[in-house]
């Protein structure tokens, strides 16, 4: 059985990707949490601290990063979860000889494109103003908003330094709009709206791509009709095919 350490698995990703984990079956799961997490081998510890997470990595195949500050503007806790707590994940990856580290990135990363036309008019809803066609955006944009936004595009860039420099394998994965109700909750989600099954079939693909995908970064959104993200290099690489669109709750 492939063992896979989630970090972060009592939040609401980390929650879903378990689910659809176990019910695929074999897989060993770990949690990494600062909270105990039932059901699971499960390790407590914060990731800004190195030495106690470490013996969570010890025989793990596979990581899926998950564990955040979803503070979006406060410094503080951008430095300790997800730049400090990011790098340690790797870090200790690294040193525990697992073969790949899932980042869970996010749409942040490139949300400030939504002040630029046309994506301005498709968030705020204003249909009338698009073309019958528009081009997506790459995965090679990068354009954050907030604190949190910058810090998930130092994680996608530590990665790659890993990746490159200790030849750990490292797939971003740039999650859109996730909520507990799985569906959009405002205009703007009807283009980067991410169904429970769409996020954890594209972290799923991204656990058992082939070894030879070294690094690269992956939108996980559903194929929303008014969606902007470019999702063909998930369709190429790992076979994405997501499964679920926004306008079925229109």
């Amino acid at each position: 059985m492939k063992k896979i350490l989630i970090t972060g698995m009592s939040g609401l990703i980390g929650g879903v990707l378990r689910r659809y984990l176990e019910d695929l079956g074999g897989y060993e799961l770990s949690a990494l949490n600062r909270s105990k997490v039932d059901g699971v081998t499960s390790f407590q510890a914060d990731i800004a601290d190195l030495e106690p997470i470490k013996p969570a990595f010890v025989g793990q195949d596979v990581v899926v990063h998950m564990a955040a500050s979803l503070e979006t503007q406060s410094w503080e806790p951008q430095l300790n979860a997800n730049i400090i707590g990011t790098y340690n994940v790797y870090e200790a990856a690294r040193l525990a000889g697992v073969s790949r580290v899932v980042f869970a990135s996010s749409g942040a990363a490139i949300r400030g494109m939504d002040a630029v036309a046309p994506y301005d008019a498709i968030a705020e809803g204003r249909y009338e103003d698009v073309l019958a066609t528009w081009p997506k955006i790459s995965h090679e944009v990068v354009r954050p908003t907030w604190i949190y936004g910058a810090a998930k595009v130092w994680g996608e860039a530590i990665g790659r330094v890993f990746s490159d420099e200790h030849g750990l394998s490292v797939l971003c994965a740039r999650i859109g709009s996730v909520n507990r109700d799985n569906r959009p909750k405002d205009s703007r989600e009807f283009s980067a709206y991410t169904s429970h099954r769409d996020v954890a079939d594209l972290l799923h693909r991204c656990i058992e791509a082939p070894e030879e995908v070294r690094y690269d970064i992956f939108y996980a959104v559903s194929n929303n009709k008014w969606g902007v993200r470019d999702l063909e290099p998930g369709r190429r690489v790992l076979g994405f095919e997501p499964r679920d669109d926004a306008e079925a709750f229109r």
